[in-house]
């Protein structure tokens, strides 16, 4: 079974970061929330770039948008972002 961004059981991973940011991290958030706050900047991060690969797949075939249309394109991306079976499966 795939899952989409966001989506699916918990899977425990070992990551490596900068000690300085796991601090920072643990500051704003405290011990408790730091796997959630790290997934989900990881899902932002994901759900960005398949926003700029959509987009350049986009203008590859039609031409470039202009900015307005461009601006618009994030903010329905970012109105998906709330919606539960909007993002492709990993993998």
């Amino acid at each position: 079974m795939e899952h989409g961004i966001g989506e699916g059981p918990a899977t425990r991973i070992s990551l490596s970061l900068p000690e300085g940011t796991a601090e920072a991290i643990r500051r704003r958030v405290g011990k408790r929330e730091f796997s959630s706050f790290v997934a989900s900047a990881v899902e932002r991060e994901l759900r960005g770039l398949l926003l700029d690969e959509y987009l350049a797949d986009y203008e590859q075939r039609t031409g470039p948008l202009p900015a307005g249309e461009r601006q618009r394109a994030r903010e329905a991306f970012d109105r998906a972002l709330d919606e539960p079976g909007q993002w492709p499966t990993a993998g």
